[in-house]
């Protein structure tokens, strides 16, 4: 234990220095004079100015009072809403204004704006200039003649300077605009223009020189500029707090240098420009909390890194002591899961961030809190898989699996064993080899039970009346009608047709071929007085019938070889009916047989657990069955075992409660999580899936709520872990080649979509009738597609994904190329499926079109000889013919 410890120290030590590391300083000239001017609005909140965001004087007041020490000057933008209460305001702290009059294509609300604006000037000394209309000219809203119009009907009206703002080059292309102003009021804006912080200085620099080239002896002020802190890229131009406080530092430096004329954009982060794409709310140099943004002098850092950093270490931390819990972890197995979880407290950090450094209207905060509050059990299952992945990679050898030839056994016990095999509706010839595999058992003291249920047909159960008097008197058979509570039901009524004496209660599918030594090699484990049952693996005889049963069969087996291994160790196994062996008194303790799911093997095996039964598992393939003969009926299978499975999490969560059954702590973690990491997993997949592909024309079209970093990573990151989940586990664990455990992968994915919808229909419904899977070669290939609606879906956000990258062609936003390859992640497993079922139609899926390509690409690159057809040459003669000449 003082190994784990000193780990967990040494990895958050590690990730301590990670964080000193990775702090970014940068230089910046200092700069500790006073601002020219700063563009102002007395706003707060996100609802728009034009609606009900109607400032107060107390509100401007505090605004003011703190923007005197930073600034000369102020621009406004309007006159009318309540931004005429400033000038008056700014004159108790010394301040000029610049009004500005608010032009659109309302020419009702120009008028007020205009008037508004005169009478400000009139009425206030403090006003320097008027600014009539604000990129105007660039939206559109206003012919340039019209403008000069309004600008000139100003101009006779005050006695302060007049102009209009707008962005550089309409000054450059419309100079009848410049000759009817008393000033050039420019806004050179850098990030619009896909420049980058660095090139940010010497554009706006080149610009100013332009126009004075242009317009010689013209008063030229750089009415905007600024750099956002905020939002997302455009192209090259990348905002952020650390590139707003060099580009600002840098151009003040320049601007001042030159005697540049400016005014920065803006003084406080506006929540309410919102739809100004993502960098909207972020150009003040204040926050929306009227607190500085950043340093004016000193080398540029984040003030809350250290914070933040606090914050991984610790949820890395609490994340990490489950891990002193484990029993006897190894070096290993600590170090990873460890790493993985400071991993978590970093995001986790990064979160807190961006939930405290952003702004948020209600779409957007609803958004992030739905995206999060879905991210935390993904982030569990990622977890749990990490777990796994460490404990079988670097972890201890399995200690509770029944090995085989290892077990004691107890000479002379042979306690009587009554096997029951279920039937419905099955293959004679099937159910006949299965009889004669259990005729053949080593083992002196069992009988068989066969129980035909709810299958009138006499072709179906008379040849297995007929084969079971053939096999002698251990053979029962109970051909039983009307059969209610599906094969729960059958089961009841096996045990009801058991001998007295039967201590142990064998269960096996009827498909099921066993091994002459399954009885012998388990049933000794039962000297145990506390072992209530024993529970062997499923595999399969027919997986070479065609290339999706070969990759159905190797799907099988992980769960088999891993998954049953793991939960083992804990005394959680997962009870799946055939190859089941159960202490009578074990299944009498928990009630029996129930027909309240459609999953009887699972749930009777919780129920003995929670009894406070020890279980076993062996990995030792003791009998191999039929895989289904159809993928319809491999997804129908699967459906029927996550709807089973839904309904015993509802039939038995209370008694996962303390104190309200004999479960572990440990066995009640297994089944959670084993719960979430196969019906949570799965049915997250496809929600997320679905409200990604909803998401997609609001940020393709509408351009708001673009998915943040802080949402796609972790999806990303945890499609990453559970392909290395899969990889990894089946190499260290799975007997099966790359070429299968590849197919199996792809078959583990195709049923995403069948277990989300099982786990719905368990959410709406309580019963769903028991469907058999088809075995044996009795069904066919149906006609219909069986992947329609994953083809559909999974169609839709790979169209959702192009569609974001070519919308996103302009600007270039990173964050919705990391979106799109998301969609194109979620779509895999829907495609999964798409493949499976074009596969088993198609001729690939034949072993002989393989072997006969093999052949044929052998002999067409000469590494087999092509067989010629062989010509007869002239016959030679016989013995008696030689000697007939001779003579």
């Amino acid at each position: 234990m003082r190994a784990v410890v000193a780990v967990l120290v040494f990895v958050t030590a590690a990730h301590a220095a990670l964080w000193g590391i990775f702090q970014e300083k940068q230089q910046a000239p200092d700069f500790r004079g006073i601002l020219p001017s700063v563009s102002y609005a007395p706003f707060e909140g996100t609802a728009h100015p034009d609606v009900d965001n109607i400032p107060t004087v107390e509100k401007i007041r505090a605004d003011l009072k703190k923007l005197s020490t930073i600034t000369r000057a102020i621009r406004l933008y309007s006159s009318t809403g309540g931004v005429e209460l400033v000038p008056p305001i700014a004159a108790e702290f010394g301040l000029k204004v610049t009004v500005g009059a608010w032009i659109d294509k309302n020419n009702d609300r120009n008028e007020r704006e205009i008037d508004a604006a005169i009478n400000l000037v009139r009425r206030n000394s403090n006003v320097i200039g008027v600014v009539v209309g604000n990129e105007t000219i660039y939206r559109g809203e206003q012919k340039v003649d019209d403008l000069i119009e309004l600008i000139k009907r100003v101009k006779k009206s005050v006695n302060v300077p007049v102009t209009t703002g707008e962005i550089w080059n309409i000054w450059r292309d419309f100079p009848q605009l410049a000759y009817s102003v008393d000033f050039i009021a420019a806004h050179v804006l850098p990030y619009w223009e896909n420049f980058t912080a660095g090139q940010a200085v010497d554009q706006a620099v080149a610009m100013f020189q332009l126009l004075r080239d242009q317009f010689p002896g013209k008063r030229i002020v750089i009415a905007e500029f600024g750099w956002p802190s905020g939002g997302y890229n455009l192209r090259n131009a990348v905002p952020g707090p650390f590139e707003q406080a060099s580009v600002l530092r840098n151009f003040v430096t320049r601007a001042e240098a030159i005697g540049m004329d400016y005014n920065i954009v803006e003084a406080i982060d506006q929540p309410w420009k919102f739809f100004e794409g993502g960098v909207g709310p972020y150009w003040g140099i204040l926050n929306a909390a009227r607190e500085p943004k950043f340093s004016w002098t000193g080398p540029i850092v984040n003030p809350d890194y250290w914070k933040l950093a606090t914050i991984a270490l610790l949820v890395g931390i609490l994340l990490s002591l489950p891990i002193l819990a484990l029993a006897q972890p190894t070096v290993m197995q600590a170090l990873l899961l460890s790493a993985a979880a400071n991993g978590v407290g970093a995001w986790a950090a990064t979160v807190f961030a961006y939930w405290a450094g952003h702004y948020f209207v209600f779409g957007s905060a609803f958004a992030l809190t739905l995206g999060l509050i879905l991210l935390v059990p993904l982030v569990l299952i990622a977890m749990a898989r990490v777990e796994e992945i460490a404990a079988i990679a670097f972890g201890r050898r399995p200690r509770r699996l029944l090995v085989k030839d290892t077990v004691a056994v107890t000479d002379g016990a042979h306690p009587k064993v009554s096997i029951h095999i279920p039937a419905y509706f099955e293959p004679p010839d099937m159910l006949k080899q299965t009889l004669d595999a259990i005729s053949r058992l080593d083992y002196p003291n069992f009988e068989c039970v066969v129980i035909i249920n709810n299958t009138p047909d006499p072709a179906f159960w008379q040849p297995i009346q007929d084969h079971c008097r053939a096999l002698g008197e251990r053979f029962k058979f109970v051909n039983a009608e009307k059969v209610e509570g599906f094969k729960a039901g059958a089961l009841r009524i096996a045990m009801e047709r058991t001998a007295a004496d039967a201590e142990i209660i064998g269960v096996i599918d009827a498909d099921y071929v066993v091994e002459p030594d399954w009885l012998k090699d388990l049933v000794p484990v039962f000297a145990d007085p506390r072992v209530g049952l024993v529970q062997a693996p499923q595999d399969h005889r027919d997986g070479d019938t065609s290339l999706m049963h070969y990759v159905m069969n190797g799907e099988y087996a992980g769960f088999f070889d891993i998954g049953m291994v793991q939960r083992n160790e804990e005394n959680a196994i997962i009870v799946h009916g055939t190859m089941c062996l159960i202490r009578r008194a074990a299944m009498d303790m928990a009630g029996g047989w129930s027909s309240d799911t459609i999953c009887e093997d699972t749930d009777l095996g919780l129920a003995i657990q929670e009894q406070g039964w020890l279980t076993h598992y062996t990995n030792t393939r003791y009998g191999h069955g039929l895989l289904p003969d159809t993928y319809e009926a491999f997804k129908k299978q699967r459906h029927r075992w996550a709807y089973g499975g839904f309904q015993i999490v509802k039939k038995h969560w209370r008694r996962f409660l303390p104190g309200e059954s004999r479960l572990t702590r440990d066995q009640r973690r297994e089944f959670l999580l084993g719960w979430l990491n196969w019906l949570g997993a799965e049915s997250l997949g496809v929600l997320v899936a679905i409200l990604n592909l909803i998401w997609v024309p609001i940020v393709a079209f509408a351009d708001i709520a673009i998915p943040d970093k802080i949402l796609t990573l972790p999806i990303i990151a945890a499609f990453v872990v559970s392909l290395l989940h899969f990889l990894i586990l089946y190499r260290l664990r799975v007997p099966v080649k790359w070429g299968q455990m590849l197919g199996a992968m792809v078959a583990a994915m195709s049923v995403q979509w069948t277990v989300s919808r099982a786990v719905a229909n368990g959410l709406i419904t309580e019963h769903l009738p028991f469907s058999r899977t088809s075995k044996g070669g009795l069904s066919r290939m149906s006609i219909e597609f069986q992947a329609f609606w994953e083809a559909v879906i999974g169609v839709l956000l790979l169209v959702g994904a192009a569609v974001l990258v070519v919308t996103n062609n302009f600007k270039e936003i990173r964050e919705i190329y990391i979106f799109a390859v998301v969609l194109v992640l979620e779509s895999l497993p829907f495609l999964s499926a798409v493949a499976i079922a074009i596969l088993e139609s198609s001729r690939i899926n034949s072993f002989t079109f393989w072997r006969e390509t093999g052949i044929r690409t052998a002999e067409l690159i000469g590494l087999r000889p092509v067989a010629m057809p062989t010509v007869a040459g002239p016959s030679q003669p016989v013995a008696s013919e030689i000697r007939r000449e001779a003579s």
